[in-house]
């Protein structure tokens, strides 16, 4: 039975989790219990059973127990558990990338930078994973598996519109889609909403959806890097039918391209299944490249979703629990489960064990460049509020774009700064 009477100091869990063979001793041959809480759907069952065997033949006296969690109401529920002692209290959670400062904030994770510096290669970690796990210089979330978006394409329509090679940058890109965007057929659609590909082109401009200054959090939507990834973006949506008052899942985007006179949309890979499922006559023609950047030489900044993998402190099993997550998020685990789910692995260097998919090497591609939203424990109540939505409608629709940039970024220095006072 797993008892929490005390914490085992940090400088002996990482002595322990450096020494190599990694446990510490048993003391009366009891088998200890590590509880590892992973979202549903990030891995299947025959990835944790494989992963659980090889652990438990490995780690003599030491046994797995791997609990799915539902996304929905996850927040509180791990809340409640960085907060209790009790035995069924989990070791290792599986957490949102972007969720991981609101943890933080709230208290009870443990601190792994020592561990991330010498042993697991935090140099190579993507930095849309990286950074959103760091806290004041400390790293806590160790970076699990990515998933970005990219551009999907209709190979039937670039065919016919002569275009044999994507765009090399965003200048071609953009005069492609322009000459794709004839008689019925949309060069992209893009709908006025998507405020995650608005981010990535904020972030290519050098700009941000909100800034960290003087321990405060302001909205930065109305500086001139972000106004020009606005004018950017509305450039690029009046190039298709998209509706300016709506995101992309209304309609949902698969559906529309799998009418087939859609040359492109800005989407996960694995929309694809959906748009084949919806039209199978588009089996074989469909394509994928990284959203292109200003430059030739690297793709654009795109928002990199997945998870992180975080330990709490109050776990009695610290030692097992950091070997847990340095194999999760080592070269032979992340290999698998790239493979397994189509992910970005979690470092720029495995891009390669990918690259028999296109879809997944394209996502791997912009991975390099991805990014996270602002880091603030606040970030949840602004996309529940979400004023980059309305703000990126008013300008579709005629609005000033410098008027509506500051107020967008008001609301958004209101939201981060609420609990101020």
């Amino acid at each position: 039975m797993k008892k929490r009477p005390f914490a085992v100091p940090l400088a002996l869990a990482s002595l322990v989790a450096l020494s190599g063979c990694g446990l510490l001793p048993g003391g009366d041959g009891d088998t200890r219990t590590v509880t590892v809480w992973l979202m549903k759907g990030s891995a299947t069952q025959a990835f944790v059973d494989r992963f659980t065997t090889d652990f438990e033949k490995r780690h003599s006296g030491v046994e797995l127990e791997v609990k799915f969690q539902d996304w929905s109401g996850i927040g509180e529920k791990i809340t409640r558990a960085l907060d209790t002692d009790e035995a069924s209290a989990p070791d290792v959670i599986e957490v949102g990338n972007t969720q991981v400062a609101q943890y933080v904030d709230h208290g009870g994770l443990l601190d792994l930078t020592l561990e991330s510096m010498r042993e697991w290669g935090m140099k190579d970690w993507l930095p849309g994973l990286a950074e959103p796990g760091t806290h004041d210089g400390a790293q806590y979330g160790i970076p699990w598996y990515a998933a970005n978006r990219v551009v999907i394409y209709n190979k039937d329509r670039f065919a016919a519109a002569g275009i044999k090679e994507p765009p090399a940058d965003r200048a071609e890109w953009a005069a492609l889609t322009k000459r794709l965007n004839t008689g019925k057929n949309q060069g992209i659609y893009l709908a006025g909403q998507d405020w995650y590909t608005l981010a990535g082109f904020i972030w290519e401009e050098g700009g941000d959806l909100a800034e960290e200054r003087d321990v405060r959090w302001k909205g930065s939507l109305h500086s001139p890097e972000a106004l020009r990834g606005m004018d950017f973006y509305e450039r690029l949506q009046a190039l298709g039918d998209g509706p300016k008052d709506a995101d992309e899942e209304t309609p949902p985007q698969a559906e529309v391209f799998a009418e087939g006179d859609v040359a492109q949309i800005i989407a996960v890979p694995g929309t694809t299944k959906a748009i084949e499922e919806a039209n199978p006559e588009l089996e074989g023609k469909i394509g994928y490249f990284a959203v292109p950047g200003k430059k030739a030489d690297k793709p654009g900044a795109v928002f990199t979703g997945g998870s992180d993998l975080v330990v709490p402190e109050r776990t009695d099993q610290r030692d097992a629990a950091v070997n847990v997550v340095a194999e999760l998020a080592g070269k032979k685990w992340q290999t698998d489960l790239a493979r397994t789910m189509n992910y970005v692995p979690n470092k720029t260097t495995l891009s390669g064990v990918v690259g028999a998919e296109e879809g997944v090497a394209a996502m791997a591609a912009g991975a390099a460049e991805g990014r996270a939203t602002p880091n603030s424990p606040r970030w949840a109540a602004v996309e529940a509020d979400n004023p980059i939505k309305r703000y990126m409608t008013a300008v579709l629709t005629g609005g000033d774009p410098a008027r509506e940039a500051r107020k967008a970024s008001a609301r958004i220095t209101e939201e981060l700064d609420h609990t101020r006072g």
